[in-house]
């Protein structure tokens, strides 16, 4: 017998948590489907860039107090390699307490999940959906749990996180920068402990986040040398990285486990599935230079989240949810910001990871102009912390 669901919310990553949280007290039945057992959150080592508009999310969600690991982001120094050129966005002259945030993936991911413990929100871990089928009134999710197959109907599938469900229906656009992210924890002997970093360079951004006792390393680099880059020990990967970032934070100490992932650009088609809609992952994949990725997914989170209870309300039953007029509107709501992030991105790595000599200057100006701009700055801080709606 098929289970019967007004919202079913695949994937149950922090995006797809933060949106079964905020419709927790919406008197809508929801289940959160995830195909991970809860532990698999603990051993995530990453650590997440926040900004300070998904504090506030957070904050409404009712778990930001929670979480007792932040490193306060109050000053981003942004330059070029080999220039003149850099620009510095400071919390305290554009009127908020800081300007983001680094904390622990696990963490998160462990507050959201207590908060969801708490309620009435049913979560089906190890379920691993395997269909989705749409029609003119609701949409039939299929999947394995437990060694079974089932059934469930749902008004409105949020499919979030991952997305690859969809992929082989709705394939995504992909560009593939060439590049891949080398992550790892560093320490230093002069850190400037609520200052990142965002250092552009031929080879692609590199950045310093601060976390701890230190920074959280970003290195973008070529795919073909990320291998031999993980196997330099310890003593030339931090030679190779000081002749790389140079000394704003003295001389590099330390280097703990590194690890990397391929980047990419992917956006995915609109989804034709009735009474589907796409969030996070799902919907966009971006390159982590300026950290917008996680932010922009939970932007979707809060927009999906109101336009669910002002559907719901305007009304009076559930009969609208995920219906054409609905999803339609969340999107031509979400177009700007989703637009917005993914050019801000891709023309960031686009621009800036290359030594073309006529382009060279023309950037280090850019970047010294933009200094000594105060409205233009605040226009660019206001975009990064809030997003193209806020």
């Amino acid at each position: 017998m098929s289970q019967v669901y007004d919202i079913a919310i695949i994937g149950g990553g922090p995006v797809g948590a933060a949106l079964a949280l905020a419709l927790r007290d919406s008197g809508l039945q929801v289940t959160l489907l995830e195909a991970r057992p809860a532990e698999s959150a603990v051993a995530d080592p990453r650590a997440l860039a926040i900004s300070y508009g998904s504090r506030l999310i957070l904050a409404r969600l009712g778990v930001w107090d929670a979480i007792n690991k932040i490193t306060p982001i109050r000053t981003i120094h942004i330059s070029q390699k080999h220039s003149f050129g850099r620009t510095v966005l400071r919390a305290d002259e554009l009127g908020v307490p800081e300007l983001g945030y680094v904390l622990p993936y696990h963490l998160l991911q462990q507050q959201l999940q207590i908060a969801l413990q708490a309620s009435q929100v049913k979560i089906q871990r190890g379920a691993v959906v395997s269909q989705l089928q749409g029609d003119t009134t609701d949409v039939t999710i299929t999947y394995q749990h437990a060694g079974k197959e089932s059934v469930l109907n749902t008004k409105l599938a949020v499919v979030a996180d991952g997305g690859k469900l969809l992929e082989a229906t709705h394939p995504p656009h992909i560009h593939d920068y060439g590049q891949s992210a080398l992550i790892a924890h560093i320490t230093c002997t002069q850190p400037q402990l609520t200052t990142a970093f965002e250092r552009f360079t031929a080879q692609g951004p590199v950045a310093l986040l601060p976390f701890g006792d230190g920074y959280e390393l970003v290195w973008t680099v070529a795919q073909e040398d990320v291998q031999t880059m993980l196997d330099w020990d310890n003593a030339t990967f931090l030679a190779q990285l000081q002749q790389h970032f140079g000394d704003r934070v003295g001389d590099f100490l330390s280097v703990g486990t590194r690890t990397h992932f391929p980047l990419r650009l992917k956006r995915a088609p609109q989804c034709t599935i009735p009474h589907t809609v796409l969030l996070g992952n799902a919907a966009q994949t971006l390159h982590p230079v300026a950290g917008q990725g996680f932010n922009l997914g939970l932007r979707d989170v809060w927009e999906l989240a109101q336009a669910i209870q002002r559907s719901v309300d305007e009304n009076a039953s559930r009969e609208n949810l995920g219906s054409p007029a609905m999803l339609a509107d969340f999107q031509k709501s979400r177009k700007l910001d989703r637009d917005a992030g993914i050019r801000f991105t891709d023309s960031l790595v686009r621009l800036f990871s290359n030594d073309l000599v006529l382009l060279s200057g023309g950037r280090a100006a850019a970047f010294s102009v933009l200094d000594n701009l105060p409205n233009v700055k605040k226009f660019v801080a206001k975009r990064m912390m809030f997003g193209s709606n806020g």
